[in-house]
């Protein structure tokens, strides 16, 4: 199974972009240069740069107004040095949340009916290196997101994957210290035990119900991770 990287090229360029907005001291509603000038500023692809754009639009730091250029946000709602208040990333993590209910709940339906035996094969290897690092106390974040992305695979829609891929950056940080720690969705893991079995049963109804029951756990997981004092 290929490595997962960890730091993906759009995740350095949107912590760029902060470091930039710190050091010119630049305040709400000022404007940062052009796509075509950060491009040549950090050494990146347009595509690179409009990912880390759509990141941080969707997290309030910048806004992008079509024709007129990209403009800081309020600087109250987030901190500079690569790491958001806690608010907003709350906020952003329950409407990714959001998201993959609606996206990835069908992906799991259609997994459970087209998955092949070698995929299932290959999710049972996932998820037994997932127990494995969850036993040892390890960073469980990206073989659980290399649990779900198998899952979209076996789904076999190149329309669903594309739309997935589309805004991979955001899906990814779901996975990727969450809050400030790795480990906060650990105890999802016998979700992921249960929807294997769904799916290798070919039973779509069960392997989306504890999917759901996943994202319910993960939802209260992030509300009480604040409630229970955990954060500042």
């Amino acid at each position: 199974m290929a490595k997962i990287k960890k730091i993906h090229v759009h995740e350095l360029v949107s912590r760029e972009i902060q470091n930039y907005i710190r050091e010119k001291d630049l305040k709400e509603g000022d404007k940062l240069p052009s796509v075509e000038e950060m491009t040549h500023m950090f050494g990146v692809g347009r595509s690179s740069l409009r990912e880390a754009l759509r990141y941080l639009e969707a997290v309030d730091i910048v806004r992008v107004v079509n024709g007129k250029g990209i403009f800081v946000s309020d600087v109250d709602m987030y901190r500079f040095a690569g790491k958001f208040k806690i608010e907003n990333e709350k906020r952003f993590l329950l409407h990714i949340l959001e998201v993959r209910r609606a996206i990835e709940g069908k992906a799991v339906e259609l997994a459970a009916k087209r998955i092949s035996d070698k995929q299932i094969e290959e999710l049972e290897l996932i998820l037994r290196e997932y127990r494995h690092l969850k036993e040892s106390g390890k960073d469980t974040s990206q073989i659980d997101l290399a649990f779900h992305r198998l899952i979209i695979k076996a789904a076999g829609n190149t329309i669903l994957d594309s739309v997935l891929q589309s805004i991979s950056g955001m899906y990814e940080r779901f996975f990727n210290d969450p809050l400030g720690e790795k480990r906060l969705f650990d105890e999802t893991y016998p979700f992921h035990e249960t929807m294997y079995d769904a799916i290798a049963a070919h039973d779509p109804q069960r392997a989306v119900a504890e999917f759901d029951n996943m994202m319910d756990c993960i939802e209260a997981l992030i509300v009480a991770y604040e409630e229970k004092g955990f954060i500042a």
